[in-house]
């Protein structure tokens, strides 16, 4: 095990259960708005943090990438993600490991030579979030990115947040200097979804709901996602209710 994890943080990811993910999986055009900003800035030797159930695995294999680690702490989730997997036909070596990434980055790192770390709405569930992100830069090589979603703002931050896990909502601002003290230069960092702060203000902070319903993630996939991608296509808004950042290693 690599020294560098703490056992807290260990337990606090194997506990978690990634129900959100779960319902998430059905947010194909959000995934897709992810991966489209992510992908110019691809190795071809990829690693995918939390990879759940699955969903953004399936979208990342292809004929650029050669290998994929995909690592997954809890138990139920990479049961699923293994079915998941077995059923990809594609040239991507794909390799499963149900683990946190401090556990098996050194195996990673031997074993793949990762040029491409990836953490889609991971990072908020880990406490000792910079220890992690000094560890994604010493498995990386010079030139070597890690591709970051999370929640943005700690005012949209619910009894929801905590329930799933959450430790924290990020600024931009606050993401691009953590990753900064951890070695990375900044290639991209914006605000993504600002028609959709509202929506969640109002059910998760106004109406204090606690659930995340598959047929509304659907609505919002469909509706709302579809509208923020267009506009922000055209014009970059101030604020967002998630951030997408691409660092890289320099040394």
């Amino acid at each position: 095990m690599n020294t560098i994890a703490s056992q807290s943080s260990i337990v606090q990811s194997r506990a978690y259960a990634g129900t959100e993910l779960e319902a998430m999986a059905f947010a194909e055009n959000y995934h897709r708005w992810i991966l489209e900003t992510f992908k110019p800035y691809f190795g071809k030797h990829l690693v995918e943090v939390g990879s759940g159930s699955g969903s953004f695995a399936e979208m990342l294999v292809g004929d650029q990438v050669e290998t994929l680690s995909l690592v997954e702490p809890a138990e139920g989730m990479y049961t699923t993600l293994n079915e998941r997997v077995r059923k990809i036909t594609t040239g991507t070596q794909i390799k499963t490991y149900n683990a946190v990434f401090t556990e098996v980055a050194e195996q990673i790192k031997l074993s793949q030579g990762p040029d491409s770390i990836i953490y889609v709405n991971v990072l908020e569930h880990i406490a000792e979030d910079e220890v992690e992100l000094k560890a994604v830069h010493q498995t990386l090589g010079p030139g070597g990115r890690v591709f970051i979603f999370v929640p943005a703002f700690q005012w949209l931050f619910g009894e929801f947040d905590r329930q799933l896990g959450h430790h924290r909502r990020y600024t931009k601002a606050e993401l691009c200097e953590k990753c900064r003290q951890a070695g990375f230069k900044i290639l991209v960092s914006k605000y993504m979804d600002v028609l959709g702060i509202l929506p969640w203000w109002l059910k998760y902070r106004l109406l204090r709901s606690t659930t995340m319903d598959p047929q509304a993630v659907r609505l919002w996939d469909k509706y709302i996602v579809t509208a923020s991608r267009k506009m922000e296509s055209a014009i970059q808004p101030p604020e967002g209710k998630s951030i997408i950042l691409v660092g890289e290693v320099v040394r």
